[in-house]
């Protein structure tokens, strides 16, 4: 039993290592030994004279790589780290024992085939499902190897899911005919032939030569102490210092997520007192300036039939309301245009499900203490200054891990891409860190360069094929100004999304429904 438990939390450690910092390396034989203990269980049988069961170390395995890789959650809420590691390791165990039922009584191909369709199908339907938590999505262990990933251009983030599971097949598969080199030639063209062309585009890649100057601002203002404990107009006068700082000719200047601290009501910008001060600095100081900056807005509706689904009555009932965690673009004119976050965190912002059960505010409170939820606002919205017409498009925190959700600013237009967040919430964990690293990913899944404004870092400007440039890192304050590149390409990705992963839903369920048929008629034709 030792040997089976180290088996297990082998694999615990080669699947947690890119997300502690290191390579996504370690993913092309992390589940070696999870086909090796399999394996190793079929051979023995236990005290009834039937195979030892497997799921006990398929638990332990997926468990403790969600709770190693995303502890951090329960630095925010306890309640968040048990949902993940509980629902995580639910979903990849019932992929895994799918594959397992499949694999002991039919032959490898199709075994194999449920295994790589059924889990890039997890992936895929926890990205867009109404409980959604897709940090672990395998593609994304490869964030700090950008030099290996250059074809996410073409397949995205599920594309190195693909990699990583055919990689783990083929070595073991060589493994287990170990005499024969020629065993090896598979595995090291599957691995060698896209790491190879990676390479040659990276090197190849040609930045584009139309720029804008940026500066990102960095407050570093502890958002459990003093966010809350400052007074406004305390925290206006920072975020206006910060924003002195920038030249005076500068195109944009980006705050990061809820920066500013009033929540102004939508249709009476100028009613809001950090706004108007913003305002006149940008009108007086910087008017070719357009200052990009988050902040909590609420929006009125007269009566309950032009409210939204996600909308709360006032205290007397007289109107309803929703609140937005939103983009605002400011410049020198009188126009302020909005993006509301259309990708809401689960528990924290929105309830699953809503539509069932906003009726039931007993047990909403019960569950979190969540009276309503955020509204959504519309994906992709795209900004246009004035009066060149730069078109930028801005991800607002937990947006910016969605591959296909962003491209759709891409797809709307934008030639730049900004990254507003506030990853305080966690500390100083992997988890911020991670946040960063995925911001890479979108870079170069859409080729436009990306610039970050995190509240306690990490900001910083990212390249379009995912080099990272200037940074400031964890609880600094300051900000950061560079030239950053403009693209108006469309890539394939961009284009047509995430092809791999609906496709392998589909093929998922044919496979199944083959093995069924397979069992029926006793006949395999894949092989036979």
């Amino acid at each position: 039993m030792a040997r089976r438990i180290l088996y297990a939390l082998l694999s615990t450690l080669l699947l947690s290592i890119p997300w502690w910092g290191g390579s996504g390396i370690s993913l092309w034989v992390a589940f070696v030994p999870l086909l090796m203990l399999q394996q190793n269980l079929e051979d023995q049988t236990g005290p009834k004279g039937k195979p030892r069961r497997l799921w006990p170390y398929l638990i332990l395995t997926f468990s403790l790589w969600w709770l190693a890789t995303t502890f951090w959650v329960g630095y925010a809420a306890w309640i968040g780290i048990i949902a993940a590691v509980l629902i995580g390791t639910l979903l990849t165990t019932c992929v895994w024992m799918i594959y397992h039922a499949v694999w002991k009584r039919a032959k490898r191909p199709l075994a194999y085939t449920v295994l790589v369709s059924g889990w890039i199908g997890y992936e895929y339907l926890y990205t867009i499902g109404e409980i959604s938590f897709p940090w672990l999505t395998l593609g994304n262990g490869f964030a700090n190897d950008v030099w290996l990933i250059q074809w996410y251009e073409y397949t995205g983030v599920f594309g190195g899911s693909l990699w990583v599971l055919i990689s783990n097949l083929l070595i073991f598969e060589a493994l287990q005919k170990r005499r024969r080199w020629t065993s090896w030639i598979a595995p090291v063209l599957w691995i060698g032939l896209p790491a190879g062309c990676s390479a040659i585009l990276y090197h190849h890649y040609e930045t584009p030569s139309k720029t804008v100057g940026v500066t990102v601002l960095q407050p570093n203002l502890d958002p459990y102490e003093e966010k809350f404990s400052l007074s406004d107009r305390k925290v206006s006068e920072l975020l206006l210092n910060l924003t002195s700082e920038a030249p005076k000719n500068i195109d944009f200047i980006v705050a990061p997520e809820t920066a500013l601290p009033d929540y102004p009501q939508e249709g009476a910008f100028s009613f809001s007192p950090s706004i108007r001060l913003l305002q006149s600095y940008i009108r007086t100081h910087s008017p070719h300036s357009t200052l990009v900056c988050g902040a909590s807005t609420y929006r009125i509706y007269p009566s309950r039939n032009e409210a939204t689904p996600t909308a709360r009555p006032s205290e007397d009932g007289s109107y309803w309301f929703d609140y937005f965690n939103s983009a605002l673009a400011i410049d020198s004119t009188d126009s302020i245009d909005i993006h509301h976050k259309a990708i809401l965190v689960t528990g924290a912002e929105k309830m699953p499900y809503y539509h069932l059960l906003r009726h039931l505010d007993f047990l909403i409170v019960e569950l979190g203490g969540i009276s309503g939820q955020l509204g959504e606002g519309t994906p992709g919205k795209v900004f246009i200054t004035t009066p060149d017409s730069l078109r930028y498009g801005t991800a607002i925190c937990y947006e910016s891990i969605y591959g296909a959700y962003f491209a759709r600013f891409i797809r709307h237009g934008a030639q730049l891409m900004f990254v507003i967040t506030n990853d305080g919430w966690w500390g100083d964990t992997p988890g911020y860190r991670n946040h960063f690293a995925y911001a890479r990913l979108r870079a170069i899944e859409t080729r436009r360069s990306v610039v970050r404004s995190a509240n306690t870092g990490i900001s910083g400007f990212i390249s379009p094929r995912g080099d990272v440039s200037q940074t400031l890192g964890w609880d600094v304050r300051g900000t950061l100004t560079s030239d950053v590149p403009l693209n108006d390409t469309i890539t394939y990705y961009v284009r047509y999304g995430d092809q791999i992963a609906r496709l392998c839903v589909y093929v998922f369920l044919l496979g199944l429904l083959y093995f069924m048929a397979y069992r029926v008629r006793k006949k395999f034709h894949i092989v036979d």
